[in-house]
């Protein structure tokens, strides 16, 4: 007689990995070696059960993601190209152990006929396995559930409405693929959190599975403790995990799978066999993985023995027994004292069986087989048919908690993966107003406003937490993660601006194509959705295109392009079809730089942002790309030079190389979207280390010449490498000098210097100083308030290379001479709390004023105001500050270091002193405070030769360099840049 139930719940999951744009990618593996080690064998045991008429019951969660992956036909024609390559691979095994290792020659054998069925059974469903799976729920014999739809850790999303977008989603999927809408869902990673259960009623799920905790601490205590769902206040079943079968398989001290007959995971013949063996299938860059092929058992030594199948067997024959055992008597203990069938839930990752525990499915089977033949004890159920027996549950209020570590968040909100939750939320507080904002979207706003959706969905996949916090593929992982947020970011800027750069949108969609029927409607706020829905309806049955141009804020001219209405610069976009009137070529330069106004951490924002607007004044079209910058706007256009700053998550920890790497993907995406708007450049002006990865990416797809300019080198700022980090830098900047064909140096020194590091010919580069506009530097009005005695002061950033602790250590002796001079540093940066509690320490504090960042203006009225710049500097290439000082006309002492060296004259137009000596400083500075026409004097001559350093200049000094990428010696003189580019075209 039947006295309990067992459910099995195989919980099938994988994120969503899909690379239309290239093969290389190792994580698509994860799918592939899903379906050759777990799904189908699961399908192939379903399937021999019922051949041998066992009756049995299974859940399993088939998650939208994966869902999404097993019907795509791109990923089935890629896992068929996968396992042909195994099949020769085993076939060549077979051959290989003949000879070398007939020990092995039976396990290859079985292999062959392993992967030839699998190709078998695949090509039966014509790829799709979710027909197998239906045909098996629809026999009664699996019930299949779902999960959110991009398995988002449900707690850590912070509104309504995204939750009920991944809960919507999935139930729709599931029911498109599987005729029917699942009864239940699989909550990723098991996380509930109160009121959770209000929004599962409303998508039509009548239950879902908790940790064991998550059931045994609610309110009231279950009766029934983990042996029975409990009903939340809204009437949805919570099922809880029962601990002792979950022990039994999942510890990886007493679980079955680490049994030492069973087959040994880490021994692959991918990482086995020698290189020229097994080259051809692993990855093209040489990275070894594994095949499937496994020839030890895990054995328990270092010293692996040979696998033997038929001892697994035995074991996993007496593994079921032992679990079905254990089952009888719990359930002929509870039942006992509940007065109803108690029910052990199993809950497991599906991926276990037969992916890390070879033997899983040949385990399950024996199990199920056991159960139908061997005893009437323990009967298999799904939960749905559980709750069909009993009329009342008990209702409890549930707390939050999980089957992660420690029960709660700990795995998915910790340090190494906090840092993504104030995007996630600040993205679904965006999605939330579109989707209220569009009542009647054109065509083109629905798709934008539906693949934001996406990008979202994406984001919040728990995976991309769960990989950083296990630290496994963590660089794919936050790749994924700040992709995503990327594109959305993107997205939500073109439809707030009504500008959509449809040929990217288009790309976009067949790179992120999941869930094509999501419906972005599915984000309104829900007291709203009724309003707006007639809004909809009445405005779209009145109103003509061309009134929802206009009401969507654009205008359109005479030649099909878009006007935005309220623009001041009345700058053009093109439509999708529109065609130019006629055009003037100019010849187009892309400027990659990280920094640009008005983010500005040290001189080279100055400097590309003067360089860009003077070279526009000289004929270019110039494209910068950039990082973005809170309240300035993604794209725009200054002084000519058209600005595309893209969005990176700011660094996480110590992890600014990795930015680094995240601004360059995302550069890369911004300029393929503006080419694939019909942008061409004619070539590349790279700046410093930081773009490298993004220069060369698009030197190579878009086959024009490369420019770099090296502002300072790693190497010289720290003296040489003394660390893997500078060593990293270190060879970025030369990758980038090679790549380069021209490479331009603000001074003879910095030429010097790239000459010997980086064994560069000096035939390749060219000296173009700095810059400096006089106009800019004007004093405003106000100026900076003056103190009564002196003032001395210095600006730049704040690292030990700007030599600012020189200069408090020569304070000292200056006060001694002069007690009311006052000390002025501004600029921020990673030294300034020391150099602050240096201050202290020294008893100047009262004398010097740390400034932090100050604006143009601010700097402007310091320089009106002081008696002396100083920029005591131990390394630097040129020094444009020192160089905006002598244009304000304010006297300068710098150091008698690199570019310093090359601008400043001793006594003629500044004062030089030894670097890193407090005691040359001082007397330098207090010379000048001694003798103030001294100083005016050597002010105006300073003042006089600054015309050397003026933008049109260096801008027409660029040119030249560029002339000379581009080729152009080759061409008669007379013949123009202009017509150059032309020519090219």
């Amino acid at each position: 007689m039947v006295k309990g139930y067992l459910a099995l719940v195989l919980h099938a999951h994988l994120p969503y990995v899909r690379h239309p744009e290239s093969e290389a990618y190792l994580e698509e593996r994860w799918l592939f070696e899903g379906i050759t080690e777990t799904y189908i064998p699961l399908l192939q045991v379903y399937q021999g059960l019922l051949a041998d008429g066992v009756e049995f019951r299974v859940t399993m969660s088939i998650t939208p993601t994966l869902l999404s992956m097993l019907t795509d036909p791109l990923l089935q024609k890629r896992y068929l190209k996968h396992l042909s390559k195994l099949i020769e691979l085993a076939e060549k095994e077979v051959l290989r152990t003949e000879k070398e290792a007939p020990q092995f020659n039976g396990l290859a054998f079985k292999y062959l006929n392993r992967f030839t069925s699998l190709r078998e059974f695949y090509l039966r469903y014509d790829g799709n396995l979710i027909t197998a799976f239906r045909e098996l729920q629809d026999l009664g014999k699996l019930e299949i559930i779902t999960s959110a739809a991009t398995h988002a850790f449900l707690p850590n999303v912070l509104t309504e409405e995204a939750i009920r977008a991944q809960l919507q989603t999935a139930v729709d999927l599931h029911t498109e693929h599987f005729g029917r809408a699942p009864q239940g869902i699989w909550l990723p990673e098991c996380g509930f959190a109160p009121e959770l259960d209000r929004l599962l009623k409303a998508c039509g799920l009548r239950y879902f599975f908790t940790d064991a905790h998550g059931v045994t601490t609610a309110d009231p205590t279950p009766v029934f403790g983990t042996y029975s769902p409990v009903l939340t206040p809204h009437g949805v079943a919570a099922f809880p995990r029962d601990v002792e079968s979950s022990k039994q398989v999942w510890s990886s001290q007493e679980g079955y799978p680490g049994d030492f007959d069973y087959r040994e995971y880490y021994r692959d013949i991918g990482h086995d066999l020698p290189y020229e063996d097994i080259k051809d299938y692993i990855h093209e860059d040489g990275i070894r993985l594994n095949t499937g092929i496994k020839y030890f058992r895990i054995t328990g030594s270092d010293q692996k023995q040979p696998y033997n199948p038929q001892w697994a067997r035995e074991k996993a024959t007496q593994h079921a027994g032992n679990f079905l055992f254990n089952r009888e008597k719990q359930v002929e203990h509870y039942a006992h004292h509940m007065g109803r069938r108690p029910l052990i839930v199993a809950p497991y990752d599906a991926e276990l069986y037969g992916h890390w525990w070879y033997e899983g499915p040949m385990w399950l089977d024996l199990l199920l087989r056991k159960m139908h033949a061997d005893q009437t004890t323990v009967k298999a159920i799904t939960p749905s048919e559980y709750l069909g027996l009993y009329p009342d549950f008990q209702v409890c209020r549930l707390p939050m908690s999980s089957w992660g570590r420690g029960g709660y968040a700990d795995v998915w909100l910790r340090g190494e993966n906090d840092w993504i939750y104030p995007a996630l939320h600040r993205m679904e507080r965006q999605m939330v107003e579109l989707a209220n904002s569009f009542v009647v979207p054109s065509d083109t706003q629905r798709r934008a406003l539906n693949q934001a959706a996406r990008e979202l969905m994406l984001a919040q996949s728990s995976d991309w937490a769960f990989i950083m916090d296990n630290k496994t593929m963590v660089d794919y992982a936050v790749k994924r993660t700040k992709h995503h947020v990327n594109r959305f970011d993107a997205l939500a800027g073109m439809l707030t601006k009504g500008k959509i750069n449809e040929p990217w949108l288009a790309k976009l969609e067949a790179l992120d194509a999941i869930f094509p029927e999501l419906k972005f409607e599915v984000y309104r706020s829900k007291h709203q959705t009724n309003r707006w829905d007639e809004q909809a309806n009445s405005r779209a049955a009145n109103e003509t295109d061309g009134q929802a141009m206009l009401r969507e804020g654009i205008q359109v001219d005479s030649h099909g392009l878009h006007l935005e209405a309220n623009s001041t610069s009345a700058q053009l976009r093109w439509d999708a079809d529109a065609k130019p009137a006629a055009a003037v070529h100019r010849p187009r330069v892309l400027m990659l730089s990280w920094e640009f106004p008005p983010l500005t951490i040290g001189g080279l924002s100055r400097h590309v942002y003067d360089l860009t607007r003077y070279l526009v004044k000289n004929g270019w079209d110039v494209h910068v790309v950039t990082t973005e910058v809170e309240n300035a706007p993604h794209e725009e256009v200054v002084e000519g030079v058209h600005v595309h700053r893209v969005h990176v998550m700011k660094p996480d920890g110590l992890e600014f190389v990795h930015w680094a790497f995240q601004l360059n993907l995302m550069m890369i995406d911004t300029v393929q979207a503006l080419t694939a708007a019909g942008l061409t450049f004619d070539l590349i002006h790279a700046h410093d280390w930081l773009v490298t990865y993004a220069a060369e990416s698009v030197k190579k797809q878009a086959n024009v010449p490369l420019v770099s300019t090296i502002h300072a080198t790693e190497h010289g700022r720290n003296h040489g490498i003394h660390s893997d980090l500078q060593g990293y830098i270190h060879v970025l900047e030369w990758k980038l000098t090679y790549e380069s064909q021209r490479v331009i140096l603000c001074s003879s020194y910095m030429q010097r210097e790239v000459e010997q590091i980086f064994e560069l010919p000096s035939h390749k580069l060219d000296v173009i100083p700095n810059g400096v506009d006089p106009e800019l530097l004007q004093p405003s009005a106000s100026g900076e308030s003056r103190p009564d005695g002196r003032l001395v002061m210095f600006v730049g950033r704040l690292v030990r290379e700007k030599g600012v602790h020189t200069l408090l250590n020569a304070i000292p002796s200056i006060l001694a001479e002069f007690p009311d001079t006052a000390f002025v540093i501004a600029g921020k940066g990673p030294a300034m709390s020391a150099l602050q509690e240096q201050a202290r320490g020294m008893g100047i504090a009262d004398k010097v004023r740390f400034a932090g960042f100050i604006s143009d203006e601010e700097r402007n009225s310091l320089f009106q105001a002081a008696d002396v710049a100083v920029f005591p500097s131990l390394y630097e290439p040129f020094g444009i500050v020192a160089l905006e000082a002598m244009a304000a006309q304010t006297p300068v002492v710098v150091s008698d270091v690199g570019g310093l060296g090359d601008v400043v004259s001793h006594g003629h137009n500044g004062l030089k002193m030894y670097p890193d000596d407090a005691h040359s400083l001082s007397l330098q500075v207090r010379d000048l405070l001694r003798d103030p026409a001294y100083g005016e004097r050597l002010a105006q001559t300073a003042l006089q030769e600054i015309d050397r350093y003026n933008w049109n200049s260096i801008a027409q000094q660029t040119t030249a360099v560029y002339r000379k990428a581009l080729g152009m010696d080759e061409h008669p003189p007379t013949m123009s840049v202009n017509e150059a580019a032309v020519a090219r075209e």
